[in-house]
């Protein structure tokens, strides 16, 4: 007798590669070639400031290259299994959303905000918090309602922190590049993260096989408001300041 016939079957190219029809494996598409861009304007940029701000940029830097790394897998995994990349997601912003807290605080520090030591710890505790039941909901460790509102809870203390605690204030002494940028920042912390919980109640509220497309979507679109617009409202300022200083030496 001879041996049994395998069975491997060749997939279909409209299985493994992009497809035109595929919006949610597009917007994966365009959010990861975006924070690639992002990632070699924002190095490139670093040179073009003061060294004060080089930090800054070189932290955002940071944070749209590990979120580009981790957009081609979460890429390519939605384009083979049509399911929502959870583990890549949330270890991609288990890095980059501190990171952005650690970029927040440096512009606290530029803005002189009355901010002790442990004000930033206080943020990266609210951050903890907001992505472990967020993970714990959406992984099923947990009930997902319970997740939800437990992880609003650690973003509300962050708002809480920036609007009404240490964080919130900028001091009379910096400049009106630093105070636009801090400002700048509070909103997108505000406003613009509350796409986030958006998608995550789209993503329960819809038990059809169409949730995971409102879920990846809203993250997509989130992610490319939050880190890519975060970064910039910080370059922003840096080239401001700098340009400001560059003028006065002049």
């Amino acid at each position: 007798m001879g041996a049994p016939m395998s069975s491997f079957t060749v997939p279909k190219p409209e299985d493994a590669f992009l497809t035109q029809d595929d919006g949610v494996a597009v917007s994966f598409w365009i959010i990861s070639i975006a924070m690639i861009a992002a990632t070699v304007f924002f190095f490139a940029e670093a040179s073009t400031v003061t060294a004060h701000w080089r930090t800054s940029l070189h932290v955002g830097g940071l944070v749209t290259l590990v979120a580009a790394v981790h957009y081609m897998y979460m890429r390519e995994y939605w384009v083979a299994v049509k399911a929502s990349p959870i583990v890549y997601r949330y270890i991609d912003w288990t890095i980059t959303v501190p990171l952005q807290m650690i970029e927040f605080n440096l512009i606290l520090k530029a803005a002189k905000a009355p901010i002790s030591a442990m004000g930033f710890w206080k943020l990266l505790v609210g951050t903890v918090a907001m992505l472990a039941f967020g993970y714990a909901g959406e992984s099923g460790a947990i009930n997902a309602w319970i997740g939800f509102i437990l992880g609003m809870c650690g973003w509300a203390f962050i708002l809480f922190e920036i609007f009404a605690g240490e964080s919130a204030t900028a001091s009379g002494d910096c400049s009106e590049a630093v105070k636009a940028s801090f400002n700048n920042m509070r909103i997108i912390v505000s406003l613009g993260w509350a796409i986030y919980p958006a998608g995550y109640f789209l993503g329960q509220i819809n038990s059809s096989a169409e949730a995971a497309k409102f879920l990846n979507v809203t993250y997509n679109i989130a992610d490319f408001v939050n880190k890519i617009a975060f970064v910039l409202a910080c370059w922003s300022a840096a080239k401001t300041d700098s340009e400001a200083k560059d003028s006065l030496l002049a």
